[in-house]
């Protein structure tokens, strides 16, 4: 017996041990995440892919403007070439046919210097330059004239070139633009962020919607449980009709279907709730408060009226900085009319050769520095063309901003109607609740002492759920509309907070 009490003390040991081990780490996994709007606001500022998105686009435009001022600094870079001559250049020196006259004097004292430098080149380099004899025939024997090769068969290049411009109004121009698009980029960012928060905000606000739907539904079910066990009871007493008996029990598997439904759009609001915030699909979640903890929203309502200011939103601020961007265009096209200014340098490497031996080659050194002046002309009205469609695209977007300001301001009023409308409701369906609560609380008392019937119990029950199912949608349709306005009128979420 003492054996297998120790045997059995043996396993149990490291049994709990494991069990215990076991149990801690699923519970910290697989605990519920309880969540409040602002809680899941900044999950999904940190989380979320387009947010994320949206602020990669925002470094690739700096990255982008970083690298525009490269064009300001000095180009440099390392060249090297090699050409075989197939065919030498060959050059003819005096005689000619006698019809030359002063053409031919003028040419003769132009070439004596050019002679004398290759005869001179001749001796320092014997073989750089070999006569070329070509076939004899009438022409060369009657012109009495021969021709000369220059050059050797194999040259070699290398060395490193420079260039930076001086004056060039068209690529400081472009540097601005691309400024300009950063700007861009980073109101687009915005937008998302903008978009998010709203699209928090309205799966929050439907995940208390829909608790709260499920807090009507449950009511009515437990209302109908119990007028089935009170109908039930006075059945089988011989007090209540068969037919109520009836409407009772189809009553009750009416409220069942009903209850289902809403669980299940608890569980489908709270699956949007975390794709939206990108979290998890597998993770439980939970959100704090109720539908009706908002409604206070309604009375601290400050109507900002027709007259609000847009200078919050984000899509006439994108039209804005599209606007800068076309000016910046437009001076660019007619800075392309002014001369530009820059400076140039090489210096480079020579080698002549009619072999491969690059030992005995000799280098030659060449380089040079210079100043280029470049005044645009003529270019076939390219330029012209290219101004006026920019100017005619400039005026496109002025149209385009003029109409996305009036679709804002009819954004802006259904907003505000809605709010005005979810207010007015609020109060009239909080009156009707009252009342409604009140007849089922005496309809349910009287069915209770006999005095009225089920049809009564249950007609009184139905305008009671129909009234606080029109509470909940006053409030969750003030919640979403004022959450579209915000977005309308580009309330930043750090602003709000």
């Amino acid at each position: 017996m003492v054996r297998r009490l120790l045997f059995a003390l043996a396993i149990a040991i490291p049994v709990s041990a494991t069990a215990q081990y076991v149990e801690v780490e699923p519970v910290q996994e697989d605990s519920t995440l309880v969540l409040t709007l602002e809680d899941a606001l900044k999950i999904a500022l940190s989380e979320n892919i387009s947010v994320k998105v949206a602020d990669m686009e925002i470094r690739r435009a700096e990255y982008a403007h970083r690298g525009s001022y490269a064009s300001l600094f000095p180009q440099v870079n390392a060249s090297g070439s090699f050409q075989h001559t197939i065919r030498k250049q060959v050059m003819y020196m005096g005689g000619g046919s006698s019809s030359g006259g002063g053409m031919s004097s003028m040419f003769t004292s132009v070439l004596d210097p050019v002679m004398y430098y290759i005869t001179e080149l001749m001796k320092q380099h014997p073989g750089a330059i070999a006569p070329y004899i070509p076939p004899a025939t009438e022409e060369t024997e009657s012109a009495g004239s021969g021709g000369i090769e220059v050059g050797r068969t194999n040259t070699w290049t290398a060395g490193i070139n420079a260039s930076m411009p001086l004056v060039n109004a068209q690529l400081w121009e472009s540097i601005g633009l691309s400024g300009d698009q950063v700007e861009l980029a980073v109101e687009q960012a915005r937008e998302s962020r903008l978009g998010m928060v709203t699209s928090v905000k309205q799966a929050y606000y439907a995940v208390l919607m829909a608790k709260a739907s499920y807090d009507v539904y449950n009511a009515v079910f437990e209302n109908a449980v119990q007028n089935y066990k009170l109908t039930e009871m006075r059945y089988n007493a011989q007090k209540a009709s068969e037919l109520d008996f009836t409407r009772a029990k189809s009553s009750l598997a009416s409220a069942i279907p009903n209850l289902y439904n809403a669980e299940n759009a608890i569980e489908l609001a709270l699956w949007q709730l975390k794709a939206v915030i990108g979290l998890d699909l597998d993770r439980p979640v939970d959100v704090v408060g109720s539908l009706e903890d908002n409604a206070e929203q309604m009375f601290r309502y400050l109507q900002e009226g027709e007259n609000a200011s847009l200078e919050g939103n984000t899509q006439l601020r994108q039209l804005e900085a599209q606007a800068n961007m076309l000016a910046r265009q437009i001076r660019m096209q007619q800075y392309a009319y002014l001369p530009s200014l820059s400076l140039a340098f090489a210096y480079n490497y020579n080698a002549m050769a009619e072999d491969f031996d690059f030992n005995n080659y000799q280098w030659t050194p060449y380089s040079y520095i210079g100043i280029q002046l470049s005044i645009p002309i003529f270019s076939g009205g390219q330029r012209y063309h290219q101004v006026k469609q920019a100017k005619v695209q400039a005026q496109e977007l002025e149209y385009q901003r003029i109409n996305a300001e009036r679709q804002i301001r009819i954004a802006i009023r259904q907003s505000l109607s809605t709010m005005d409308t979810s207010i007015k409701t609020y109060d009239a369906a909080k009156d009707a609740l009252e009342s409604a609560e009140k007849a089922y609380d005496i309809a349910a008392k009287s069915y209770e002492v006999g005095r009225s019937t089920l049809t009564d119990l249950n007609n009184t029950e139905l305008v009671l759920t129909q009234t606080r199912m029109q509470v909940l949608q006053a409030v969750y349709s003030f919640v979403i509309a004022k959450a579209g306005l915000e977005q309308t009128l580009g309330y930043d979420y750090k602003t709000e907070e």
